[in-house]
Formats: C-alpha cells, structure tokens, sequence
C-alpha cells in the first residue's frame, strides 16, 4: 500500500498514466478528490467526466457507490435494476462498473488507493444556488458541453431539468437553432440564457 505499489497501477489494463494523474495528485497534494473525479480517474471503460458525474450526483459517496456496483453483478438484482435505470447510465455503462469491480487486481488496486485518498461525497450546493429549486429547459445546440454535462450541472446546484417548455419552466438555456421551444420561452415570458451566459452562471455559483 505505499507509493511505489500505487504506481504499478499504470501498468495495468485500464490505469494508464492519464487516468490516476489525477489520483497521484490528489494523494501527493491533500489527499482528498471529489467523489465524481476519483471514480472519472480510475480509467473506468465508457466512464467519461459527464458519466462519473452523474454517477456521484446519484449514489453521493463512495461506499454507497462501490456498494452497488459490487451488487449489481446480478442482473437479478434491485442493485442493477436500479443502475441502469440512472438516467444517461443503462446497461452498457453498468455492465463496464460491475466488470471493474469484479476484477481482483481493481479491487487490490482501489484498497490500495483508499488508503491514501479519500474520495469527498458532493457536496449539496443546491441550497444556496441562484437557480435552487428551478425548472431548466436546454434547447439548441450546446457548443461548450454536451447536453448530459448541462443537465448534470445543473443538477448540481439544485434545479431540475425538463425536457419541455411550459408555464413551469423558469429557465430556457438556448443555444443556434432553439426552435420551436425558444420560441414558446418568449412568448410566455420565461427567461433565457446564452450558453455563454450559462457557463458565466456556473462559474460564479462553483466559483
């Protein structure tokens, strides 16, 4: 479990140097990586930063998320039903996490590493967010980040996403070609965002 164990991790299947970079600095600067950067670090095959995010948003911390991932190895189980049905997760994404899990040198390989680190659940932003409690509509095309980025990110900070506009809709994030629900967001009246304005609002509420 010292350092020269953890950096044999390089030369395994799946932990390249790119994907524990971010672990090793972790560990070397303050031992402490949020929950959605750890699992995007462990190289995981169809785990993108978009995908780990959405994953540490939904389990909160790291036991509850290793603990169904273990779990879900039967199909059978509430653990994969639960899984796949995460929105932007589905089978492919959970077969790639129960895979992970199930390999003996990736759990040799994770006990090692949670020696050293400790994965911070996320953190509930939302209370204090401007946009806290608020339906949100993306429409058009993003050019930035991908619509599942946008949807995690607001989530993040409270705000529920929507995939339509309406009378309830207190927010409309629209890129080129907003269409038909950029223009039903001015004729109700519903605010609306650039997505250059978006990332500005992101910026000052995760600072």
């Amino acid at each position: 479990r010292d350092a020269a164990n953890l950096k044999k991790l390089k030369d395994r299947e799946g932990w390249g140097e790119k994907s524990v970079a971010n672990l090793f600095a972790a560990i070397d600067e303050r031992r402490k990586i949020t929950l959605d950067r750890f699992i995007y670090g462990l190289g995981i095959r169809h785990i993108g930063e978009t995908t780990a995010r959405l994953l540490a948003r939904n389990f909160g911390e790291w036991d509850a998320f290793a603990a169904a991932c273990r779990s879900a190895a039967d199909r059978d189980s509430e653990a994969w039903s639960q899984l796949i049905a995460i929105d932007g997760i589905g089978e492919v994404v959970a077969a790639s996490l129960v895979d992970f899990f199930d390999e003996a040198h990736n759990r040799e390989a994770l006990d090692a590493l949670l020696a050293q680190v400790k994965p911070e659940p996320m953190e509930a932003q939302s209370r204090s967010s401007a946009i806290a409690g608020k339906t949100l509509v993306f429409t058009g095309k993003l050019e930035q980040m991908s619509r599942g980025e946008a949807k995690a990110r607001a989530e993040s900070l409270g705000a529920k996403v929507s995939g339509s506009v309406s009378a309830r809709t207190d927010l409309v994030i629209a890129g080129p070609g907003a269409g038909a629900k950029g223009k039903k967001a001015q004729e109700l009246g519903i605010e609306m965002l650039t997505e250059e304005e978006w990332l500005k609002l992101l910026d000052q509420e995760q600072g």
